[in-house]
């Protein structure tokens, strides 16, 4: 199941709650991706910003921020921040993995080319920065500037570890957390401290963002093998570049040694033939590899909606809560 074709749609409920709030992020987003003397970056940045992303990221900040009580302006700005780091990274990974299509479009690399989508993301990270400093706070410095750091260290991670055999399960964990989850969480922290909540409720926020970043990461995993294009991938991309995800990792731990040679030979050799693909996705099948997976994936949700208990009741902590049920339901 979709995100898009769900009975329900928690993300758009959010939205709705936050509408004055979002349009007030979307038109600072536009203001500071303008670009007086090189309008390439507007251009490039629009291509994605615009792209019917759900701004999920950016709405865990506004939520955060408003279920603690903020009435100032600048949980704006974080939002803001929010998504141009996510957009930069965006930009970057789609250079690095050779991708051609993005949330069901051409990517900025392919439109344009690989040298505009690097130095636009860098422009955008740096607008992020400004962005940050205009909220006062070193503290929201310093996590924000902790999750751009730790992005940057996932991805680095995974391109060393992505076609390795020898990737556990806790290596795919660490890349998780560092490419998806640490902006989630991020995102959550925020809100809580230009609040000025108490470190239990900043941890709490953090701890929720952590879980469902993990959670929604390992379902885009699953989802690249399950037949479906509600990524906006093409099914199989993850196998193609060989990418080592937790359905595959836990597949090659129970493989025979013909299998385990399968997995030499396109994954870590990268020599992929017709009817590769079908291969792997048998052999996860005949592991279960899949439904353990998913199996892990509620568990990280779970434990999203179990870290609110420490956040005070409002109407949008239990839209948080429906979300984290949302982005498993995918899978289910």
């Amino acid at each position: 199941m979709s995100l898009d074709t769900a009975a329900t749609k928690p993300h758009e409920k959010l939205a709705a709650a936050l509408a004055d709030d979002l349009a007030a992020v979307n038109d600072l987003i536009r203001e500071r991706m303008a670009s007086e003397h090189a309008p390439r970056i507007p251009e490039v940045t629009a291509h994605l910003v615009e792209a019917g992303g759900k701004r999920l990221r950016p709405m865990l900040t506004l939520a955060a921020a408003r279920m603690c009580g903020y009435d100032g302006p600048y949980h704006v700005h974080l939002a803001a921040t929010v998504e141009f780091i996510h957009t930069a990274t965006l930009l970057h990974d789609d250079v690095v993995d050779e991708s051609s299509q993005r949330r069901g479009r051409p990517t900025a690399n392919l439109l344009w080319d690989n040298t505009s989508s690097v130095l636009v993301g860098d422009y955008l990270f740096a607008r992020s920065f400004q962005l940050m400093v205009e909220t006062g706070s070193m503290r929201v410095l310093d996590i924000l500037a902790n999750a751009a750091a730790t992005i940057a260290e996932g991805e680095v991670l995974q391109l060393t570890a992505a076609s390795d055999l020898a990737t556990t399960e806790a290596i795919y964990l660490q890349v998780v957390r560092g490419k998806t989850a640490a902006l989630f969480s991020a995102a959550m922290e925020v809100g809580g401290e230009i609040a000025n909540q108490d470190r239990t409720t900043k941890q709490a926020l953090y701890d929720y963002g952590d879980a469902l970043g993990i959670s929604f990461q390992i379902v885009d995993d699953l989802l690249d093998y399950g037949g479906t294009k509600a990524t906006g991938k093409n099914v199989g991309d993850d196998f193609r570049e060989r990418k080592l995800t937790l359905p595959v990792i836990r597949a090659i731990a129970a493989a025979d040694a013909e299998e385990r040679a399968f997995w030499v030979r396109t994954i870590e050799k990268g020599r992929q033939e017709d009817g590769d693909l079908d291969r792997a996705i048998s052999l996860l099948a005949k592991y279960q590899t899949m439904e353990s997976t998913r199996d892990n994936a509620l568990a990280w949700a779970e434990k999203a909606k179990s870290a609110l208990d420490a956040v005070p009741d409002h109407p949008l902590k239990q839209m948080l809560i429906d979300l984290a049920d949302y982005v498993v339901a995918r899978v289910t």
